[in-house]
C-alpha cells in the first residue's frame, strides 16, 4: 500500500496491442462472480454477510480489494481512518473521479448493501485497464470506512472525517459495545494510514456512488434502475426512559412506575406522526440498563429513534412533535421520566450535482429508469459537502435490505455497472 500516487502510466504493458484504446466495456459474468467471491469473507449459514466494519473479515477482504485493483495498474493509498483510495491515472494530473461505497454489512445483513458498489468500482478499473482506455482525469475506487455504523457509530464515518465534518480524534475514539477503538481496530489490521483523512489533501474531481436501492420502489415498476437525485435529511436519538423497579407479582397495576408503558405509546406515537408529516420514523434498538427478569418491572428502557424526511424543514416539525408527544406521554404515566434524548447523527437533505445527474441520466437512456430521492444515507451525502456527486440506484428483490435475503439479479448488477462506467466516461469527457 503506497501513501502517494503516480499520474504518469498510461497504457499498461500487459495489455494486448489489439485491445488498446477500445471502448470498455463491463464484463457482466465477471463482475457478478467477483461480488460473489468477495462475501466469502463474512458470509453467513443462511447466505448473508457478517462482515462489520473493521472485523477479521473486513481487513480480509479489503487486503484483498487492495490487491485486485494493484493488479490493473493502481496506486493505493490508505488514509488516517482506513479509507482507500486505489487511483487509476488518467492524460492529466489532478484529482481524479471517484466510485466510492463500503464493504462492511450490517451483522444481518445481505451481498449487495454497499459491496455492489465497490466491486462495480473495480470492474470498471479492470475494464479500462483491458481496453487501454485512457480517461482525461485520473479514475479512483474509494472504500469508505464504517459506512454503516453497526459496530461504531455514527454511521457513515470514514466519509465524514473525509469531508471535514469530523475531526479525525473523533473518528478514532469511537467504541464498539466491547469499548474496542477505531484506532485500535486500524491499527491492530495495518490500515491506519500515514496520509491524513481529508479532501484537501485527497481532493475529488467528483464522486459516483452505485448502490441497491434498499427499498420497493423499482422492483414495483418493474424498473432495473435509477437516477438518484438527492437523499433526504435524518437523524438519529438516544432516549432514556426512566421509572422504578419493582416486584411484577406484588404491585398493583395502578400504583406502577413502568416505563415501558410509556416506551410502548411513543413507539405507536412516532410513527403516527411521521405519517402525518410524510416522513419516517423507527426505533430500531430497545434495551434497558438494569437486570431484566421475568417478574420485574423494568426501571428504565433506552431505546434508539431514525426519524427521516426529505424536506429539512419537516424534519423540524416532526422532530417537534415527536418531542411534545413524548413529553406529554411520560406526564400521563405514573412515576415515569424522560431521563435524557440524546443526537447520536444527523444529516441534512441532500441534492446532487445537476452534472453529475446528468451524466447518470444520460447513461440510463437504454432501460427503463425512475428518478428517486434515497431514503437512505449513503457515503455520497458526505462526498457531496466537497465535490459534485451523483448516486446510481438498481433494483433488489421486494425491496429487502439489511437481510440476508437482500437480493440484486445478475442481469441487473450488469445494467448498473455499464450506466456506472458510461456517466463516469462522459462527466470525464465533459469537465
Amino acid at each position: 500500500m503506497s501513501q502517494s500516487r503516480s499520474h504518469t502510466t498510461t497504457v499498461h504493458e500487459d495489455v494486448p496491442v489489439s485491445l488498446r484504446l477500445s471502448r470498455p466495456a463491463i464484463d457482466a459474468q465477471r463482475l457478478n462472480d467477483t461480488l460473489q467471491l468477495s462475501c466469502q469473507w463474512g458470509a453467513t449459514p443462511d447466505g448473508g454477510m457478517d462482515r462489520l466494519a473493521l472485523n477479521d473479515d473486513d481487513a480480509r477482504v479489503r487486503r484483498w480489494y487492495i490487491g485486485e485493483c494493484e493488479k490493473v495498474g493502481c496506486q493505493v493509498t490508505v488514509d488516517a481512518m482506513g479509507n482507500i483510495f486505489a487511483v487509476r491515472p488518467g492524460k492529466q494530473q489532478g484529482p481524479p473521479i471517484a466510485m466510492g461505497s463500503h464493504l462492511d454489512t450490517q451483522p444481518t445483513g445481505g451481498r449487495y448493501d454497499g459491496i455492489l458498489g465497490c466491486l462495480a468500482a473495480l470492474e470498471v478499473l479492470r475494464a479500462c485497464h483491458e481496453a487501454g482506455y485512457e480517461t482525461i482525469h485520473p479514475l479512483v475506487a474509494i472504500v469508505w470506512t464504517n459506512e454503516e455504523g453497526a459496530r461504531f457509530i455514527p454511521s457513515m464515518l470514514g466519509s465524514a472525517v473525509w469531508a471535514g465534518m469530523k475531526p479525525v480524534e473523533f473518528g478514532h475514539s469511537r467504541t464498539d459495545d466491547a469499548g474496542v477503538s477505531v484506532r485500535e481496530e486500524l491499527e491492530r489490521h495495518n490500515f491506519l494510514g500515514v496520509t491524513a483523512s481529508s479532501h484537501e489533501q485527497i481532493p475529488l474531481k467528483a464522486h459516483f456512488e452505485l448502490h441497491i436501492e434498499q427499498g420497493p420502489i423499482l422492483d414495483t415498476a418493474a424498473h432495473p434502475v435509477a437516477v438518484v437525485t438527492g437523499v433526504q435529511a435524518f437523524r438519529w436519538f438516544e432516549i432514556k426512559v426512566k421509572g422504578r423497579g419493582s416486584h411484577a407479582g406484588t404491585t398493583p397495576m395502578h400504583l406502577r412506575h413502568n416505563p415501558l408503558t410509556a416506551f410502548c405509546r411513543m413507539a405507536l406515537s412516532a410513527e403516527e406522526l411521521a405519517v402525518r408529516f410524510g416522513g419516517l420514523a423507527t426505533i430500531g434498538r430497545v434495551g434497558s440498563l438494569a437486570t431484566q427478569s421475568t417478574n420485574c418491572i423494568l426501571d428504565d428502557v433506552v431505546f434508539h429513534l431514525d426519524i427521516r424526511h426529505h424536506d429539512d424543514d419537516q424534519l423540524n416539525r416532526l422532530e417537534a412533535a415527536v418531542r411534545e408527544s413524548f413529553a406529554k406521554i411520560v406526564e400521563e404515566t405514573l412515576g415515569v421520566r424522560l431521563a435524557s434524548w440524546e443526537p447520536l447523527t444527523a444529516s441534512q437533505a441532500v441534492q446532487f450535482d445537476p452534472l453529475a445527474v446528468d451524466c447518470v441520466r444520460h447513461a440510463c437512456k437504454a432501460y427503463p429508469k425512475e428518478e428517486i430521492i434515497s431514503g437512505a444515507g449513503h457515503d455520497s451525502v458526505n462526498t457531496s459537502k466537497r465535490c459534485p456527486t451523483a448516486m446510481i440506484f438498481i433494483r433488489c428483490k421486494d425491496g429487502v435490505s439489511h437481510h440476508p435475503s437482500e437480493y440484486s439479479t445478475p442481469e441487473d448488477i450488469a445494467v448498473g455497472g455499464r450506466v456506472l462506467l458510461d456517466a463516469v466516461c462522459r462527466y470525464d469527457s465533459t469537465v
